[in-house]
């Protein structure tokens, strides 16, 4: 997974004036799906795609300030459709305007990423692999903006919109484990727009039934393997934390790669504790 990462970086830094670069076209260089590859990004580097390809463009603006090229050319070079777009960008990251780079002499870059593995030692991380018939996914979902930190207030205004009716019927259809209401993601957007985009986000039930009725969205799954990870802890804090490490310290060192199908993840409140869950996120992967 570390190579294919590298070679990512790699195509960035070749087309970083590409009008067309996408998401899409990125994590076909990865092998795996924009989604996956979006988060395993985010969870090893600390930075979104979308902030680390802005900043390395205008890491090479600087560049080319400093080496007399004109703000317009530059602006249009990396994909800005107005100077004051690209000024108001280049002075939030450097601190000054674009036309002070050669008054004031300073050189500032952003370089360029590399990924290798730092093993950390004596933690464990518990996880289980499951194996899976064909299944749907059915629930109620929404388009939502993609967070990878933080409770999302769009999934939780999701949450609240589902009817008696329509938790009625996914109860109805729920015939597989685990027998829990699982929040799955899916669908994301792969150009890079302002910020990160957003997602589909399903709140609903694992069936092997495909006549769902009236209200309900149903997601086909092939059969698959899933790397489980168990967490327990302050909610959402710990079950973040066991995604970012099964993304970036399980995975790069496992026998497994990951497939290109959704993400999901159930959490079961502690009635005791306030703000206690238990939960698991559910991998899909498959040996190399």
């Amino acid at each position: 997974m570390l190579n294919e990462l590298n070679q990512v970086i790699d195509y960035i830094e070749d087309h970083l004036t590409d009008d067309n670069l996408s998401l899409e076209i990125i994590a076909e260089h990865a092998g795996v799906s924009d989604y996956h590859f979006r988060k395993v990004f985010f969870y090893l580097s600390g930075l979104t795609l979308s902030e680390y390809i802005k900043y390395r463009k205008l890491s090479e603006a600087y560049q080319d300030l400093l080496n007399g090229e004109k703000v317009t050319d530059i602006a249009f070079k990396y994909g800005y459709q107005s100077i004051e777009g690209f000024t108001r960008a280049f002075k939030k990251w450097s601190g000054i305007l674009p036309s002070e780079v050669i008054k004031n002499n300073v050189n500032k870059s952003f370089p360029k990423l590399s990924f290798i593995i730092t093993v950390k030692g004596g933690n464990t991380m518990e996880f289980r692999i499951e194996d899976k018939p064909a299944f749907n996914f059915v629930g109620v979902s929404k388009r939502v903006p993609m967070q990878f930190e933080g409770i999302n207030n769009e999934i939780v205004q999701l949450a609240k919109s589902i009817t008696a009716e329509q938790k009625e019927a996914m109860h109805a259809l729920q015939n597989m484990p685990p027998q829990e209401i699982v929040n799955v993601s899916y669908d994301a957007d792969t150009r890079f727009q302002k910020e990160e985009g957003g997602l589909t986000h399903l709140i609903g039930v694992l069936t092997t039934e495909n006549h769902v009725g009236n209200g309900l969205e149903k997601i086909p799954m092939e059969a698959c393997s899933w790397a489980v990870f168990p967490n327990e802890g302050v909610f959402p804090a710990t079950l973040q934390q066991t995604m970012a490490k099964a993304y970036s310290e399980w995975l790069p060192v496992s026998n497994y790669e990951l497939v290109d199908a959704p993400v999901f993840s159930f959490t079961k409140m502690d009635q005791q504790v306030a703000g206690y869950a238990y939960c698991e996120v559910w991998i899909p992967v498959r040996k190399k």
